[in-house]
């Protein structure tokens, strides 16, 4: 437990392949079900403080325990921390996530630590996200994601489906056609 942001809320990981990533996790961890969305529509993105041409991102979530997992696969050449991930260490672990209301408050607290904004953005009207870096921790990615615009009831709702998940329906496709 952190005592400046709380619990860590999230492990991201960037995987080449969404699918068989989601499939390996549900299949083999029993870990789902999955919320899976294959464009996300990230609406702003800067990269180390610049703005920044849109990733194009599929995104999956969900719990292990308190815990949600993320899968993130980006699907072209947009500069971000994702990219840079995949090309130094391959796929596997990239961040850890605190969600907040007090977004800017935290970004000033990693600020201040030393952290360096890699990217950040938002996604729809879900909140902002940043990911920071620091010299002294190369690798060790950690992202603030504000819980605004209902991404804290989308987040609850996943977390609720997996409390009593037996397994069936392990990949729901969000905004995909009926």
């Amino acid at each position: 437990m952190s005592v400046v942001f709380g619990g860590v809320c999230q492990i991201g990981y960037v995987v080449r392949d969404i699918e068989k990533a989601m499939q390996h996790w549900s299949d083999v961890l029993g870990v789902g079900p999955w919320f899976y969305k294959a464009a996300v529509g990230t609406t702003e993105f800067r990269y180390y403080g610049k703005a920044s041409e849109l990733p194009d991102l599929s995104i999956a979530l969900a719990n292990s325990g308190g815990v949600q997992i993320e899968l993130i696969q980006q699907r072209n050449d947009t500069p971000s921390l994702y990219l840079d991930s995949l090309k130094q260490s391959g796929e596997g672990m990239q961040h850890i996530a605190y969600w907040t209301d007090r977004f800017d408050e935290y970004a000033a607290a990693l600020r201040a630590g030393g952290f360096v904004e890699g990217h950040g953005g938002r996604m729809g009207m879900r909140g902002r996200f940043a990911y920071y870096l620091h010299p002294d921790l190369p690798g060790n990615i950690v992202e603030i994601s504000e819980m605004a615009g209902g991404k804290g009831e989308y987040f609850a709702t996943i977390a609720a489906a997996a409390k009593d998940w037996d397994g069936t329906d392990p990949i729901r496709r969000i905004g995909a056609p009926q």
